[in-house]
């Protein structure tokens, strides 16, 4: 699966001054050295606010993702390519990806000029499994020559 607008923008942060305030209350403010996926992230030169207002510096800082509450990125990154096919009228849920879900089945297969089997312009129709005419015998796949409940009757 791939990953969302938000976890791009983060990346694109890397290399850049970035203030990270924790569950906890501290705030770290400092260059985004990387960040993962799930959010981890590695800072370095970092100026630490601890919940009491007392302040100290620290050279690299690792944080779990999950303990983070929010993060303020530079402002040159609203100008970021990832938000250029966002807007009213852009089309979501594409992105070259296929359609999922049961309405884009059936968007599909109204294109396609109906559902199920057969009709015009198909080749053929359903004649079930035994092939041949319309009464279960004759040729086919699953062996022939009627008999049995299906058999033609005499």
């Amino acid at each position: 699966m791939s990953i969302g607008v938000p976890i791009k923008v983060l990346h694109e942060a890397e290399g850049h001054i970035v203030t990270c305030e924790t569950i906890t209350g501290e705030v770290y403010r400092g260059k985004l050295v990387e960040a993962e996926d799930n959010m981890n992230c590695t800072f370095s030169a970092i100026t630490v606010t601890h919940r009491d207002g007392r302040q100290s510096q620290l050279e690299t800082v690792y944080i779990r993702g999950s303990k983070i509450k929010f993060l303020i990125l530079p402002d040159m990154l609203k100008n970021a390519p990832m938000f250029k096919n966002q807007g009213p009228g852009a089309k979501r849920g594409g992105g070259g990806m296929a359609a999922r879900g049961k309405s884009a089945i059936l968007r599909a297969q109204a294109a396609r000029g109906g559902r199920g089997r057969g009709g015009p312009g198909m080749r053929g129709g359903f004649r079930g499994r035994g092939g041949g005419g319309g009464d279960r015998g004759g040729g086919g796949d699953r062996g022939g020559g009627g008999g049995g409940p299906w058999g033609p009757r005499r």
